[in-house]
């Protein structure tokens, strides 16, 4: 699978565990939620200050969110 599609599906899974919306998440972001749906659906990737927030707002870990195995 292509990594950007991983990260897509695991952030996906991330935020609905916490059961946020991609609205809110959106909204966090200050963008608008056709342009965080792109994270999630890996047709944009992530910035580093992106994957930083992200992890630490789904209390994720990078690993988790590229999934590798611990």
């Amino acid at each position: 699978m292509e990594l950007a599609k991983l990260v897509g599906e695991n952030l996906k899974a991330a935020r609905r565990a916490k059961g946020v919306t991609q609205t809110e998440i959106a909204k966090e972001l200050k963008k608008y939620q056709s342009d965080y749906s792109e994270y999630e659906t890996g047709r944009v990737q992530l910035d580093y200050e992106k994957i930083v927030f992200l992890c630490r707002r789904f209390d994720i870990t990078p690993n988790d969110l590229f999934g590798f195995d611990n």
